[in-house]
């Protein structure tokens, strides 16, 4: 579970950093800022849905 957790948070500082890089080299004037961001939004909340049913089926305990 860990390891998921791990790769979401890479998967999502990878998207949020290639929404940087096209942010300076379009000048915000591509889609492809705004893609980067909802998939960067889009993780992030799966992210939160993965924590969510972890903790509430009991594969993340409640206390560390």
């Amino acid at each position: 579970m860990r390891i998921v957790v791990v790769l979401f948070l890479v998967a999502i500082l990878i998207s949020l950093g290639s929404a940087l890089t096209f942010l300076l080299r379009d000048n915000g004037k591509g889609p492809r800022v705004v893609r980067a961001l909802t998939l960067r939004v889009g993780l992030s909340i799966g992210l939160f849905l993965l924590l969510m049913v972890g903790f509430a089926t009991g594969i993340i305990p409640g206390r560390l």
